[in-house]
């Protein structure tokens, strides 16, 4: 297994850490703005955060290293779904995301996903991410991070309402350029 992968499998096994701190986190501590931190969110959003950078790490010395593999095409995106959704659910809980939003995004990325699979099957085709899709990932994680701060949840909440808009354009963007995949299917 390639340094790529490891990361890959480092982010996944972050995830039940992340559910943890989240699950059993602490009391609440006060400051000066009236502002009041859940530590035990800002642990959290620390785990997620190194979770999120392994993304931008095992991609890039994937890509820079000639070290692109199947399991790493496969386990990659489904890592970082696997991590921002679990997240997504934690702040609907929270009470930090509305619910319509993420179930907006959740459907995007089991539709797009779905779509992965049907033109890995058909076609032997891999669907990479393109730009509005990479820019709908750091969205999200920035503002999953934002919101679980707390002090910063303006930032975290336009993030969020950003992310959502380049989660519905990429999604569309993926579905109108794969279209030719449905034909004759009916």
């Amino acid at each position: 297994m390639n340094l790529p992968n490891k990361l890959t499998v480092f982010r996944i096994f972050l995830i039940p850490v992340f559910m943890l701190i989240i699950i059993f986190g602490g009391d609440a501590h006060t400051v000066a703005a009236g502002y009041t931190i859940y530590w035990s969110r800002v642990i959290a959003a620390i785990v997620f955060a190194i979770a999120s950078a392994t993304d931008w790490f095992d991609g890039h010395i994937a890509r820079s290293r000639n070290m692109v593999t199947n399991f790493g095409k496969f386990a990659d995106p489904l890592a970082d779904k696997m991590l921002t959704m679990t997240a997504f659910i934690y702040l609907v809980d929270l009470k930090l995301a509305p619910a319509w939003v993420v179930a907006i995004i959740v459907c995007r990325e089991l539709a797009v996903t779905g779509l992965r699979l049907i033109l890995a099957e058909n076609k032997g085709q891999v669907l990479a991410a393109k730009m509005p899709g990479k820019i709908k990932t750091t969205c999200q994680m920035l503002s999953i991070i934002f919101l679980l701060i707390g002090n910063f949840w303006y930032i975290g909440t336009i993030l969020l309402y950003l992310a959502l808009i380049f989660t519905i354009y990429s999604g569309y963007d993926y579905f109108h350029h794969s279209w030719g995949v449905f034909k004759g299917s009916m």
